[in-house]
């Protein structure tokens, strides 16, 4: 596991052994920024739900967001996160929260609302749907930012949750990723289509 590009472009980053965390795989990081990168540079505050390693929000970091947020539930995964963070050297704006991503929802007051929250729980994960309408619910998301979630094939996602809409989806093997924006859900531009790609509109600011 690595950091694709950036200023860190090239780390490697620890994993937690035999603790049943399961990084995004590199290939699938490279798609979801591979799209990212289409909406422009990545700024403003980020956000990582069921962090594991780190590699998202780190990814983030690397390629120009101002600052980072890390949740997870374990605490040693916690100081593999802080770990990466120094080796990265980003431990002043990287900041690790070891709480379950529901609290964390509930409770968090960020300095500015989320450009990106990446959202990738174990893809059997019979929440995910819940936490999605969490994350609706929670206002933490900036008016044109997205909230990226990694899901396995058979977790079949609705278009809408609240206010968040789905404008893309993708499938690569055995993983896939849906991105949300807040608005109305516009059947014409969305694309529910593991192939298909929707031309992005906005800047990620």
């Amino acid at each position: 596991m690595r950091v694709i590009t950036g200023s860190a472009k090239g780390h490697k980053l620890k994993a937690p052994k035999g603790m049943g965390t399961r990084p995004m795989l590199d290939r699938v990081k490279e798609a979801v920024f591979s799209v990212l990168e289409g909406y422009g540079p990545i700024r403003g505050n980020v956000l990582d739900l069921y962090a594991g390693t780190g590699s998202l929000g780190i990814e983030c970091l690397s390629r120009g967001a101002s600052s980072a947020d890390f949740v997870e539930r374990n605490a040693h995964v916690c100081k593999i996160i802080s770990e990466n963070l120094a080796h990265t050297k980003f431990s002043e704006r990287g900041n690790v929260h070891t709480m379950p991503v529901a609290r964390y929802l509930a409770s968090a007051a960020p300095p500015e609302k989320y450009a990106i929250i990446f959202m990738d729980p174990p893809y059997a994960d019979p929440a995910i749907e819940e936490m999605i309408h969490a994350v609706a619910d929670s206002a933490l998301l900036a008016e044109e930012g997205l909230l990226i979630v990694g899901h396995a094939p058979q977790v079949v996602l609705a278009d809408q949750y609240g206010p968040l809409h789905r404008i893309k989806f993708r499938r690569l093997g055995d993983s896939c990723f849906s991105i949300f924006e807040p608005g109305q859900l516009d059947e014409s531009a969305t694309d529910s289509a593991p192939e298909q790609a929707v031309q992005p509109q906005r800047s990620v600011a």
